[in-house]
């Protein structure tokens, strides 16, 4: 969302009017702020915290607990383990699936469009993405190497795109835009990361009858996509089947939200923007000729890759709303001087900390020194080793998907309360540190110059 837009003094947001003037455009520059998704996050986690400590805590957890009935017709009902799915689980395993989709939409348009699409753009940060996945999960291991607890070792794998580049963007142009891109482009293939542990690692008893028609489904999607077929509703349709099937599945259900991202396609159907202006000219001259207005209306459509005009729909509605209810729905962990005692002895608690503070540290900048002294890639411009750290870091803020894994990894509340603790507090640590590293480097020429630019702009804002 883009604050700096125009806003017309026709509509309500551009008036004159109290509300407008005080709460509206306010709001809608907070939500044009990189890092306001991030902001929501953190109040909604806090939000959870304090309810769940709070005289009031037992209806955080009722709420959360309360099962709702979800059926379509008398044969097709949404269960877990012969159960009705609770509040908790249907935020979970089906609000989710929009964000997970959306996380495929960014995916296929960076491998298509974006910082993915040249392999050799994308492979330090690719490098970097292994080793703050691989170093995090050992040293998980070393502090629970045996029994039920030894299968967190997901959790510290994970970094929090919006999370982390909104604590990025409060530096400004302190961090080079070389290093943003670099650190979304490491988030985005620890994200590939994550979904693929989910997939394989962090599935139930699997029925091969639902598997099949999973596979169908998709299979089906690719038939459409290679006729041509743009009738979005068809593909929601195809959608709902391909969660179902793999809810049914014992796979995670949210799986279905990548894969349909990945599967949307990232081109626009009609590049030729002569092709775009002749339909639309003559609709806009003859406003009553509503078959040329529906004409025009699709050649402008189709103008824009679907996955964008997915991002575009869809982000504000997982970023904005989804992901601070999935906070809400889970950081609410009882804190008391016993849960802090037993978080602080807990190889769980102590795995998460060190995995996502210092394994995300050591395995990022480790594995980016290590391929930069190789001279398999080199570091982005206007960047230093110390960036790198800071980077690193800031990758270490895990919470979004480390929670999702947390769920997933644990049946046993405790355990599961004990890597919650363990994800607010290593996230907390991993954003200060990142920040106090990417703080004390000295701001390269380009930056500064801009920096010294824009100084009465900053203070005045």
């Amino acid at each position: 969302m883009d604050s700096g837009k125009i806003i017309s003094e026709n509509t309500w947001l551009g008036s004159n009017r109290r509300l407008a003037k005080t709460i509206g455009r306010p709001v809608r520059k907070f939500l044009g702020i990189e890092a306001s998704s991030g902001i929501l996050l953190v109040i909604a986690a806090l939000v959870a915290l304090i309810w769940a400590n709070s005289p009031w805590s037992n209806s955080y957890h009722d709420l959360w607990d309360t099962e709702i009935m979800i059926s379509f017709g008398d044969s097709i009902s949404l269960e877990h383990h012969g159960h009705p799915l609770t509040l908790g689980q249907f935020v979970n395993d089906v609000l989710m699936v929009l964000f997970f989709f959306v996380v495929g939409l960014e995916i296929k348009r960076e491998m298509v469009t974006g910082h993915l699409k040249k392999f050799r753009d994308a492979l330090l940060p690719m490098i970097a993405a292994v080793g703050g996945m691989v170093v995090p999960a050992v040293i998980f291991f070393v502090f629970n190497s045996s029994g039920e607890a030894s299968d967190g070792w997901g959790i510290p794998m994970a970094t929090d795109i919006a999370f982390a580049i909104g604590v990025v963007s409060l530096l400004g142009p302190r961090v080079p835009s070389a290093m943003k891109i670099f650190l979304l482009t490491l988030a985005i293939v620890d994200d590939i990361g994550g979904i693929l542990v989910i997939a394989f690692f962090y599935t139930e008893d699997l029925a091969s009858g639902w598997l099949f028609v999973s596979a169908l489904t998709v299979f089906g999607v690719i038939v459409l996509k290679k006729l041509n077929v743009r009738y979005t509703p068809v593909y929601i349709a195809f959608g709902f089947l391909l969660w179902y099937s793999l809810f049914e599945s014992g796979v995670h259900a949210t799986i279905a939200g990548v894969i349909m991202g990945l599967l949307a396609p990232a081109t626009a159907l009609i590049n030729d923007t002569n092709t775009v202006s002749e339909a639309v000219q003559p609709a806009m001259q003859a406003q009553t000729d509503f078959s040329g207005l529906r004409k025009a209306t699709f050649h402008l459509n189709e103008s824009v890759p679907i996955t964008e005009r997915f991002e575009n729909l869809l982000h504000p509605l997982t970023g904005f709303l989804i992901v601070p209810i999935f906070a809400l729905a889970n950081a609410g962990v009882e804190i008391s001087s016993d849960s802090l005692s037993d978080a602080v002895s807990s190889g769980v608690t102590r795995g998460v900390v060190a995995g996502l503070v210092i394994g995300k540290i050591v395995g990022v900048s480790l594995f980016t020194f290590v391929a930069v002294r190789l001279r398999v890639s080199p570091l982005p411009n206007g960047s230093n080793f110390r960036h790198i750290l800071g980077i690193s870091a800031i990758a270490g803020i895990g919470f979004t998907v480390s929670m999702f894994i947390t769920a997933l990894a644990y049946d046993n509340v405790i355990l599961q309360d004990e890597a919650k603790v363990g994800i607010l507090l290593a996230s907390a640590l991993a954003a200060l540190i990142g920040l106090f590293l990417l703080r004390s480097v000295k701001v390269v020429a380009q930056e500064a110059s801009f920096l010294e630019e824009n100084k009465e702009v900053a203070q005045f804002n």
